[in-house]
């Protein structure tokens, strides 16, 4: 329905299917996170061994022509929602469980720059909205007279991303 927002913790998993009229608007206070990698899709469990079968899987070369990117994006898509079928047609919740050790061995290697993006990003700003508040208690205003609009144009504009296209903001 329009204007419905939806929110997902680590962990959900989740499918949309668009029929023609679909439109999400995505924010993200993560620093972008799941388009780093963060998010790791639903394949088969064979698909999860390790980082290169993973990125074999998954990886969507930037150079290569619109038509082979979009082949691979559909081919992707096509295994992500076969691993789907497979978590939702599973007897008990150990295959579930197997999923999440196998996508957190996955994506271990990466934390270190994760971790640092989110420090620079998200924790930042909650920082500096703390920084805000704290001003504000004190009856400390002087900061709001800083204030000022911003826009941007997107940095990238139909990159394919975890669950289809997307234009990418870099804010700031």
């Amino acid at each position: 329905m329009p204007g419905t927002v939806a929110r997902f913790t680590p962990g959900t998993i989740h499918r949309l299917v668009n029929e023609g009229e679909l439109r999400i608007t995505v924010l993200m206070q993560n620093s972008g996170l799941p388009e780093a990698g963060d998010a790791v899709l639903t394949l088969p469990p064979e698909y999860l061994t390790d980082p290169e079968t993973y990125a074999a899987a998954t990886t969507i070369p930037a150079d290569a022509p619109e038509a082979e990117r979009e082949r691979i994006a559909r081919a992707r898509r096509d295994l992500a929602l076969e691993g789907y079928r497979l978590l939702r047609e599973a007897d008990g919740p150990e295959t579930l469980a197997a999923f999440h050790r196998a996508a957190a061995d996955l994506v271990r290697p990466r934390l270190a720059a994760w971790r640092e993006r989110w420090r620079a990003g998200a924790a930042a700003a909650a920082a500096a909205t703390e920084e805000q508040l704290d001003r504000l208690e004190r009856g400390d205003v002087s900061h709001l007279a800083d204030a000022v609009v911003r826009s941007e144009q997107p940095s990238e504009r139909g990159k394919f991303g975890m669950c289809g296209r997307l234009d990418v903001y870099r804010g700031g």
